[in-house]
């Protein structure tokens, strides 16, 4: 291995910190792996909607891909809702307007990957 690759990393899931989302009530979310760990490219996180939770509609920077981990959940995409759950996969472009609400008895969860570096959230007036 050169001195130019990464090293290898593994975390444990209890390393993994959790906190709340700023404008999203009942969103909380992971840093799995980033920057800091010595990932070059991505980032992975994990977030975690409560049951009954919204997130207000809001535009990010950078691209997101995600794939939904547990639950059932809306999520809403420029103009258009989807249903999603365990096993799908979402691409979101960058400067896309989505949110999302879970009307679900239980939380729903999915890992979210990003480009390292800075992302600015925008929220979006209703």
């Amino acid at each position: 291995m050169s001195e130019s690759q990464p090293k290898p990393v593994v975390k444990r899931a209890e390393d993994v910190e959790y906190g709340a989302v700023g404008a999203a009530d009942g969103m909380s979310k992971g840093v799995l792996l980033d920057a800091s760990d010595g990932a070059p490219n991505f980032a992975i996180r994990r977030f975690a909607l409560d049951a009954g939770a919204s997130v207000p509609k809001h535009t990010n920077e950078v691209e997101h891909e995600q794939y939904v981990l547990s639950g059932t959940y809306t999520v809403g995409i420029d103009d258009e809702e989807h249903e999603v759950s365990e096993g799908d996969s979402l691409l979101i472009p960058a400067g896309v307007v989505h949110w999302y609400r879970n009307e679900s008895d239980e939380e729903g969860s999915f890992l979210c990957a990003v480009p390292n570096g800075d992302d600015s959230i925008e929220l979006q007036e209703e």
